[in-house]
């Protein structure tokens, strides 16, 4: 289960990153709503996850997801690069990520 939740919280971290670029700088309210509920959400998640995980591992995967994450989509919908050094450090954080799951005693 605490895998599960690990999961939805850096699932949530990608929302945030998201929807914290869409405030445009908390200019616009209903992103900045969002922003600030998918945060909280995300970190209260991990929160609970980190009762039974590692916190090493617990805080490594959920930030390889969030920022593995986030980069896919900045490329996917807001035009970011996706050169192939860059889409190659993204292998990395994702391979990084898979291992330490690999490796976890739960």
């Amino acid at each position: 289960m605490a895998w599960l939740l690990l999961g939805i919280a850096g699932i949530l971290e990608i929302a945030f990153a998201l929807c914290m670029k869409a405030s445009d700088g908390f200019t616009r309210w209903v992103p900045g709503l969002f922003t600030v509920a998918t945060g909280l959400s995300s970190v209260v998640l991990l929160s609970i996850a980190l009762r039974t995980l590692p916190v090493g591992t617990g805080y490594a995967v959920w930030t390889g997801i969030g920022a593995a994450g986030t980069a896919i989509f900045g490329m996917m919908i807001l035009g970011d690069s996706a050169s192939p050094p860059r889409l190659f450090c993204i292998m990395l954080i994702l391979a990084g990520v898979i291992g330490l799951k690999l490796v976890a005693p739960n």
